[in-house]
């Protein structure tokens, strides 16, 4: 993450959190940190923020794991392209112990929650919503990898949904330092009525 701007908006301008928040974690997974071909190396760096931000609020945590396809060339449409160009990351050639938590999040479940996804939005082919509206949940604090990926997919079906969403921008990771910074321009220059923007710190000092 070097060279990456440190982001000035680091308020909740909507007022502190509470009971009806979750912290939804984005696939903090092995084969992300691991050496693979989909290591992010700015993990390491943020993990010790984003296991503060979880031991803050476990039993309102849910993290999601990306599942990929079990054999190249599985998966709809592009999907099956995707898993014949990335062979080495399908669960065949991986093993599936390589799809669990980082094992620093991982004893946090449970009380922690966990949701499965095939594709980058955990919106899709889940109960996500239904289970964050039963919990009578409206509002959504972020963090994870990559901001440029799981990251915004995460974050636009919050914002399409229609709850309060908040990123932690120091909780974040990407294999991209130029991606991650396009879309951290774009979350608070495009975004800023339905997006706000703090340091995990400012989050836990205010999510009583």
């Amino acid at each position: 993450m070097n060279g990456t701007p440190v982001w000035k908006n680091n308020e909740l301008r909507y007022g502190p959190l509470g009971s009806s928040c979750v912290h939804i974690c984005v696939d903090m997974q092995r084969l992300f940190a691991e050496p693979t071909e989909w290591q992010m190396p700015w993990l390491k760096k943020v993990l010790p923020t984003i296991v503060e931000l979880v031991a803050a609020h476990p039993a309102q945590t849910l993290f999601t794991r990306f599942i990929p396809a079990q054999s190249p060339g599985q998966g709809t449409g592009m999907w099956a392209h995707y898993y014949e160009r990335w062979e080495s990351m399908t669960i065949e050639e991986l093993g599936a112990p390589m799809i669990d938590l980082v094992p620093q999040l991982a004893s946090f479940a449970p009380p922690a929650k966990g949701f499965d996804k095939h594709v980058y939005s955990p919106w899709i082919g889940t109960d996500l919503n239904e289970h964050l509206r039963a919990a009578c949940v409206d509002t959504i604090v972020i963090s994870g990898g990559e901001t440029d990926v799981c990251v915004q997919a995460t974050v636009m079906g919050a914002i399409d949904w229609g709850f309060r969403t908040i990123l932690a921008t120091d909780a974040l990771c990407s294999s991209s330092d130029e991606a991650h910074d396009a879309l951290m321009a774009f979350y608070q220059g495009r975004l800023g009525e339905q997006l706000e923007t703090a340091s995990a710190e400012t989050i836990r000092r205010n999510w009583r």
